[in-house]
């Protein structure tokens, strides 16, 4: 059973269209405008709403986070790095890929950051990281159901095809030497964000055609992995925005 969990990720399903849905739980014991615009989408839509009692929401959901809606979908469709690619948003190609990102808090926040700063697609890798889970769609607040991702089997080999595609790829590393707001953006790029505590693998990093760092003036050497993709997309997005 494939579940999304909260009232903006459920809302944000329904627009995007991009799940099948089978049904949805909506606390009973609210009865507010926000959950009655979701009642009123789910009724537009010919999806069946059920009325449940909290516990057996929580129950659904392995928490109690859900803001009283739980709906019952369809698995999030994965795309592939050229699906992304043949449908750029802009100008110039603008990619995220993320090597080995394993909270979903972390992951999901990412993906908000991405869609809000234009961004083509996310690529993740199929093991040892975070995949779509009601959890990281919830943390997203939907994003993840409008923004498309890849997942792929190798980031260090994904990264070196897209050299071959003329992407240039940015990692973002804390030994980089090159401060991430010195680098010009308006080119095809994909930005390589590693793990958290772990930054980027020692062979995707020689992959990386740049190795930028964001300077650290306090005492704490790094930022949490989703604070920092957004200082480095939100500089893409200035520069492109200024200069187009």
């Amino acid at each position: 059973m494939n579940l999304i969990y909260g009232i903006h990720a459920v809302t944000e399903s329904l627009k995007a269209r991009g799940r099948a849905f089978e049904w949805v739980g909506i606390a009973k014991e609210r009865n507010d405008l926000r959950l009655q615009r979701v009642i009123e989408e789910c009724r537009k839509n010919g999806i069946a709403v059920r009325f449940l009692a909290r516990p057996e929401l929580d129950r659904m959901a392995g928490n109690n986070s859900h803001q009283g809606v739980v709906a019952v979908t369809s698995a999030k469709q994965y795309g592939d790095v050229d699906d992304i690619l043949a449908a750029k948003r802009g100008m110039h190609s603008f990619l995220v890929v993320l090597d080995g990102v394993e909270d979903p808090h972390n992951l999901g926040a990412i993906l908000r950051t991405a869609d809000a700063a234009g961004a083509d697609g996310v690529v993740i890798p199929e093991r040892r990281a975070a995949s779509v889970t009601p959890a990281v769609t919830k943390a997203s607040a939907g994003a993840s159901e409008h923004l498309p991702i890849a997942k792929v089997t190798n980031i260090a080999r994904t990264v070196d095809e897209l050299k071959g595609k003329n992407i240039w790829s940015v990692g973002l590393d804390e030994r980089g030497t090159q401060s991430y707001d010195a680098l010009d953006y308006k080119m095809d790029c994909a930005i390589v964000l590693g793990a958290e505590g772990k930054g980027l693998h020692d062979l995707v990093r020689k992959k990386c055609d740049f190795l930028v760092s964001i300077p650290m003036l306090g005492k704490v050497p790094s930022l949490n992995v989703s604070v920092a993709a957004a200082v480095v997309l939100y500089e893409v997005v200035r520069q492109r925005r200024k200069n187009p």
